[in-house]
């Protein structure tokens, strides 16, 4: 992939108008377009199905997590809209082989979540594991390709032992990036681009950085270089 294809812009803003404006202005500078829950509820469903339409490459950000007939209809219905990636919860082989039997004979990419970059050694604790966060994060990556899923969404911290457990065709995709010099913001478990490349991932999701910039073309072009660099 060329640099500018492995980056993802977040699209974290309210409305679909908000999210067509950010697309205008960054434009060719990001390869994917991540649409999260607080688009998704205020029509983010149809901005997908009509960027998809368009010949863009669109990730729903839905972090799935039900029962597997529901995780199923509804990876079904995320594959109709033409997605490219979408990310599940799979904490266990019926939720994943549901969303892999609802995603068909489509090309959407299924990702799971491991640890949210959000959440650090504490909170993980509190919610009652006994494993450190690069363990946690690693045993969940090798469930997760052994049932057959395309990757997972991951910090840059962990990248580097999960490209060595799962090998080259494991996809990674890493949000938490931060720029050098910029705000964590609320992110435990953040990276800079060039690191996060240089530690296997193929993806970086970058949201804030972008959108909060006095020129978000510019923002994204640098992170693009970035990449390159990295790449080189």
């Amino acid at each position: 992939m060329k640099a500018g294809e492995r980056l993802i812009v977040a699209l974290d803003v309210p409305t679909p108008d908000e999210a067509r404006a950010f697309i205008s202005k960054i434009g060719e500078h990001a390869g994917v377009w991540k649409i999260g829950l607080e688009l998704l509820f205020a029509g983010g469903a149809e901005l997908a199905a009509a960027l998809s339409a368009q010949g863009q490459k669109v990730f729903v950000d839905a972090k799935l997590l039900d029962i597997p007939h529901t995780i199923e209809r509804a990876t079904a219905n995320i594959a109709d809209m033409g997605a490219a990636f979408l990310t599940v919860h799979g904490h266990d082989m019926k939720t994943m082989e549901a969303a892999m039997n609802g995603r068909g004979t489509s090309d959407l990419k299924l990702l799971a979540v491991t640890v949210l970059t959000s959440l650090d050694k504490a909170d993980l604790e509190q919610q009652g594991s006994m494993m450190t966060t690069d363990e946690l994060v690693l045993h969940r990556a090798n469930l997760r390709r052994e049932a057959g899923f395309d990757g997972v969404i991951a910090s840059g911290h962990e990248a580097a032992a999960i490209r060595e457990a799962t090998g080259d065709d494991f996809l990674i995709v890493t949000p938490g990036i931060r720029p050098a010099g910029t705000d964590a913001g609320d992110q435990a478990r953040v990276m800079t681009p060039s690191r996060a490349i240089q530690a296997g991932a193929d993806y970086l999701v970058v949201g804030r950085p972008i959108l909060q910039a006095k020129d978000p073309a510019a923002a994204a072009r640098a992170i693009v270089e970035e990449i390159g660099r990295a790449l080189g």
